[in-house]
């Protein structure tokens, strides 16, 4: 988020994360009596901000040494970091060790000394970027947001809310299929923020899921599949303010360009094809009840034998802390101590939205539209306040009842936080590695290695690519578009106007296209990186292994992602419209499911004709 907050506009960047030197006050703040006039003089303490200004210093010296040692770069050893990291979480399913790895290895290198960097780049691991990665403000809000959300999931599974829930939907969702319907109409439904998505969904969902004995791979395929894609194809979401502020700061300086930002995002919508065929694959795999690759032998355990996760994952140790959320045998089962927490949380986080939204635009002095209001507001602000009030309405409920007494519910409250430690902790090091591929320039690498003259009809597909293979390596869809959104357009612009086709409208769908591209290959890579925040956090909230989840969800992210670059924007590049390739898209997925997958359930045999 370093990124998202750097690259970001002033009036769109949500609390920046490093505030701008300020000169100390004259006295500090402190909960102490004023000294008598003839004490010593008191030393006024180093801003608070001191700390990461010093981090940043040093991130930018360890930089320059590097740079100097180099000649001018580190060159290709700037993406060596993620690519170990995502290689040893791939090879040996241990995913914090191989960040801790990628992240130790990226501090060796900034060091500029192949001799001693290991020892003193070992130590800056934690002294530099763990520490910088804490200290982000944004940051901190995940932090909070998450382990309050898994307070309040606490509490209404310990309150017998979760359990009225499981009731209910079972009455419809009867069957392993219809479950996992249920599970991405909610994904859908939950569209404004995909963190809130993820930790909302995977929560509720999980206890229905594993009654109907569907693999807890398969419920963080379906939460991770529909949190991101919706939330950037959604008109109004938490995506959409910072996507199309940044947009509008990189066609500001296209001369005789002059359609406005938000019109450029909607124009780009339907050449998103990633997002929209990952929505439509997970709704046809739940609705075909077929699999294929390591998800198929994922259900076919859960079917079979009521394993919901591999034996001997981490899994194992969330099933451990579930049994301290278990509520007591004579808890009611009441909806409303699940609903009504629920609701608060996701109209909190609208309410949330709407009145930093409308703050941000009052002060600016903008026009008060709902865009304006969506792309100014500060949604980490929104999310800690729906997650506060979200707890304090189930705490109220539960101690209101008398279903716990206060000291039980502040156990459940506190066992549901910590659930999402782990979460916590891989979140941590996946910023942790994002801030030393910032030192080394791993997207500079990236984008000079792919940005050589090419034919405009192939800038949508190569932009696709950069995306997803920056996403991937750093774990930021954010992260990415910010980096790649102001560089990528002015490219797309530059490309036409070499072959003189910039001032012809004809031709704007080069730049509709390379838009969408960025957030959709920034999406795609997001899927397929097992360093990437929202894949982490769909695994931890659906109590699965994330090696687990990162190795069965790979091969349906790639096989959509492909279809999407190969029958869709690579022809809508060259002019073929775009409502041709969908559904040539769509078909092209069906065949795929019908062909290449099999069954989780053995068919009935047909009865025989008499």
């Amino acid at each position: 988020m370093l990124l998202l907050a750097l690259a970001a506009p002033p009036a769109l960047a949500q609390d920046a994360a490093v505030p701008d030197p300020a000169p100390p006050p004259e006295a500090p703040v402190t909960l102490q009596a004023p000294p008598p006039p003839d004490a010593a003089p008191v030393v006024p303490a180093p801003p608070a901000d001191a700390v990461v200004h010093d981090l940043d210093a040093a991130d930018a010296e360890a930089s320059a040494a590097v740079a100097e040692a180099d000649g001018r770069n580190v060159g290709w050893l700037a993406i060596l970091p993620a690519l170990i990291a995502i290689a040893a979480a791939l090879l040996f399913r241990q995913v914090i060790a191989a960040l801790f790895l990628g992240v130790w290895l990226g501090a060796w290198i900034v060091t500029g000394d192949l001799a001693t960097g290991w020892f003193t780049g070992l130590f800056a691991t934690v002294q530099v970027y763990v520490l910088a990665a804490l200290a982000d403000a944004d940051h901190a809000a995940i932090i909070i947001f998450t382990l309050m959300i898994g307070g309040t999931v606490g509490l209404i599974q310990k309150n017998g809310g979760t359990a009225a829930i499981v009731d209910v939907a079972t009455k419809w969702a009867r069957s392993a299929g219809r479950g996992q319907m249920a599970t991405a109409l909610l994904g859908t439904a939950v569209f404004f923020d995909d963190y809130a998505n993820t930790l909302i969904v995977g929560g509720t969902m999980r206890p229905i899921t594993d009654r109907l004995r569907v693999s807890r791979e398969k419920l963080a395929y379906i939460v991770d599949s529909t949190a991101a894609p919706i939330a950037c194809l959604a008109l109004t979401t938490t995506w959409i303010g910072y996507e199309v502020g940044l947009i509008g700061t990189a066609i500001a300086d296209l001369p005789d360009y002059d359609e406005g930002a938000y019109s450029v995002f909607l124009n780009s919508i339907p050449y998103s094809f990633y997002p929209i065929l990952a929505l439509f694959f997970v709704y046809l795999v739940a609705g075909t009840r077929r699999d294929f690759g390591p998800m198929l032998a994922a259900e076919r355990r859960a079917r079979e034998t009521g394993q919901l996760y591999r034996p001997g994952s981490n899994a194992e140790a969330a099933e451990a802390e579930a049994e301290a959320m278990t509520p007591p045998p004579d808890a009611p089962k009441r909806l409303v101590n699940a609903v009504l927490p629920i609701a608060v949380l996701v109209v909190g986080v609208l309410a949330g939205l709407f009145i930093t939204g409308r703050a941000a635009v009052i002060e600016g002095g903008a026009e008060m539209t709902i865009t304006n209001v969506v792309g100014e507001a500060n949604s980490y602000t929104a999310m800690m306040w729906a997650s506060l009030a979200s707890v304090l309405t189930a705490v109220a409920l539960t101690v209101g009842q008398r279903i716990l007494t206060l000291g039980d519910t502040i156990d459940a409250w506190y066992a549901g936080m910590r659930t999402m430690l782990l979460a916590i902790v891989i979140l941590v090091l996946a910023w942790s590695l994002a801030n030393v591929n910032d030192a080394l320039g791993t997207a500079d690498v990236l984008v000079d290695a792919l940005s050589g003259a090419v034919l405009p009809g192939f800038v949508p597909a190569i932009v696709f690519l950069l995306a997803a293979a920056t996403a991937f390596s750093t774990g930021s869809s954010w992260g990415t578009m910010g980096i790649l959104m102001p560089l990528v357009i002015p490219l797309a612009w530059g490309v036409l106007a070499a072959d003189g086709l910039h001032t012809s409208g004809e031709y704007h769908h080069i730049i509709y296209s390379t838009v969408s591209a960025v957030l959709a290959g920034a999406v795609w890579g997001d899927h397929c990186s097992p360093i990437s925040d929202t894949t982490i956090l769909s695994s931890l909230a659906s109590s699965c292994d994330h090696i687990d989840h990162v190795r069965t969800q790979l091969p349906y992210a790639l096989t959509t992602g492909g279809v999407a670059l190969l029958l869709g924007t690579i022809p809508t590049g060259f002019n073929v419209p775009w409502w041709v390739m969908m559904p040539i898209c769509a078909l092209v997925l069906v065949g795929v499911i019908r062909f290449v997958g099999e069954p989780v359930e053995p068919e009935p045999e047909p009865e025989p004709v008499a």
